[in-house]
């Protein structure tokens, strides 16, 4: 190593040795901190920007992708639980093009009318068929698919034939397959919305032709069943609820919260009627649309064996000789008829009858007029007698053990969540005054160093001055006379004193000053 360096190095180190060790400590942890923000920096400045190549796609579409940018060395990242991909910004064209040469992502491409594009002019009626349901599938897949919540979804149309061999032809019926992101249950509201989606896009279907099944394997919707579902208990428990927190409300107002206990029993008709009706009425005073009116008539003589005939067939007297009249007329009306047809659709989820049942606090209703709070009960409740609804209304001594039991843990819970976070804050402040008081000891450790370390050099400096003239201060002879006379020192003994006391004090760094002397002598 040259001796410029290593004089460079020696000085360098003999300058960081006149620091304490708090000083050193400080200064190695300045440079830590500037390397560790220096690399920060220059990997922050050095990443490259990420643009999405692209956004919501299917699981399988990016699977291949991935698989596609991992073959060409490209590195991404995945957003959106995996449906949005991102690529360098310079990359992000050329990846694009290479994708969609691949086909990717074909969940887009592959499904909808997009598929009616490229059909033949020579293809078969079978072909044509197959392909406008499955680009009508497509379609009603990726709409279902944009819902919240979700993720993926398949549709399957039955669609019967076409054919006049056929008076009567089935209607067309549809199965839903939906998957949906995780955590996310579909409520009876998006199901509805659902099969009314597909039996809407679809001709002559109806919303109880369509069947919707979620990934888990359970039926939101039967054939032939509820529309939205087969959820008739979800519906009457839904109905129950929300009668039941109509009254609750009303009664916490009247006896105060908890004082009050209402139950509703609801029995819901949950069946698809169809009904078409067709009345007649004539109407008075309206001209008829039609008359035929037929008048016979009959004068002359006749043959004497034939009489008139009577009653029972027993000849008249007096008409034997064949003479007299006969006159018939009747008259055949058409009135104009009022017809009125009627076809009423009726939905499932009309109340067939209910029952509420309301239980007041003894204490807190002694006061109430049963009466009136039965009547304000039933208007509520909606309650109709004409139907079977009951209603009814008593008093009785709420069992409160439970509800102090409860809030006697709910105390003791609270009263032990805040010890705890007591003793956390205990410990805390603890570790913090520990932390302080080790800083403030170290501290005051290398002020002391610090000190001395300057008394030191104080003393060596006024060891070198002590045989060298002093300066007059006021510049003049009786001024040096009244100074007394320094005492004689001697000097060499006094700096191998020092050496010594320092070598006793510090033996490593005297150690590494004299190989660096060495060191630097035997190299000149």
């Amino acid at each position: 190593m040259p001796a410029q360096i290593t004089g460079a190095l020696g000085r360098l180190q003999a300058f960081i040795k006149q620091f304490s060790i708090a000083q050193r400590t400080l200064g190695l942890i300045g440079i830590a901190g500037v390397v560790l923000g220096a690399i920060a920096l220059s990997s922050y400045l050095t990443k490259p920007t990420m643009s999405p190549l692209f956004a919501d796609v299917s699981t399988a579409d990016a699977s291949a992708i991935v698989d596609q940018l991992t073959g060409e060395g490209v590195p991404y990242e995945l957003t959106d639980g995996g449906r949005t991909i991102l690529v360098p910004q310079d990359q992000l064209y050329a990846m694009r093009l290479k994708a969609a040469a691949a086909g990717l992502p074909a969940a887009t491409d592959g499904a909808g009318y997009s598929l009616l594009d490229n059909m033949g002019m020579t293809a078969s009626e079978f072909q044509q068929t197959t392909t406008y349901r499955r680009a009508m599938e497509g379609e009603l897949a990726k709409t279902i698919g944009a819902m919240n919540g979700v993720e993926a979804a398949t549709v399957k149309l039955a669609m019967p034939e076409q054919t006049v061999f056929v008076s009567d032809t089935a209607d067309p019926t549809a199965s839903v397959f939906l998957q949906t992101s995780r955590g996310t249950t579909l409520q009876a509201e998006q199901v509805t919305a659902i099969v009314h989606l597909v039996s809407a896009g679809v001709q002559g279907m109806k919303p109880t032709d369509v069947s919707v099944v979620d990934a888990e394997g359970h039926v939101l919707s039967a054939v032939g069943g509820l529309p939205g579902g087969g959820m008739g208990d979800q519906q009457t428990s839904d109905y129950q609820t929300r009668v039941a927190a109509s009254v609750q409300a009303m009664l916490d107002r009247v006896v105060g919260a908890g004082k009050a206990v209402v139950t509703v029993n609801a029995e819901l008709n949950l069946d698809n009627t169809d009904l078409t009706s067709e009345t007649f009425t004539a109407t008075p005073g309206v001209p008829a649309l039609s008359s035929a009116t037929t008048t016979e008539t009959y004068s002359g003589t006749g043959g004497t064996a034939a009489g008139v005939l009577g009653p029972d067939n027993i000849a008249v007297p007096g008409g034997a000789d064949g003479t007299g009249t006969y006159t018939k007329g009747s008259e055949n009306l058409n009135p104009a008829v009022d017809k009125v047809t009627e076809h009423t659709t009726t939905t499932p989820g009309s109340v067939r009858r209910q029952s509420v049942s309301v239980v007041v606090d003894q204490d807190a209703g002694a006061a109430l007029n049963m009466t009136d709070l039965t009547t304000m009960v039933t208007v509520a409740a909606g309650i109709d007698t004409t139907r079977g609804d009951s209603v009814a209304v008593s008093r009785m001594a709420f069992d409160t053990t439970t509800a102090e039991a409860a809030q006697a843990a709910l105390g003791a819970a609270d009263a032990e969540a805040k010890a705890v976070a007591q003793m956390d804050l205990i410990k805390q402040g603890a570790i913090a005054g520990a932390i302080l008081l080790l800083l403030l000891i170290s501290f005051v450790i290398a002020k002391r160093k610090s000190g001395k370390a300057r008394r030191e050099a104080l003393d060596l400096g006024e060891l070198q001055m002590v045989n060298e003239t002093p300066m007059l201060p006021f510049g003049g002879l009786e001024t040096l006379a009244l100074i007394p006379a320094a005492p004689q020192i001697d000097e060499a003994a006094v700096k191998r004193a020092e050496i010594g006391n320092l070598a006793e004090d510090q033996p490593a760094e005297v150690a590494d000053l004299l190989r660096g002397w060495l060191q630097t002598g035997n190299k000149r």
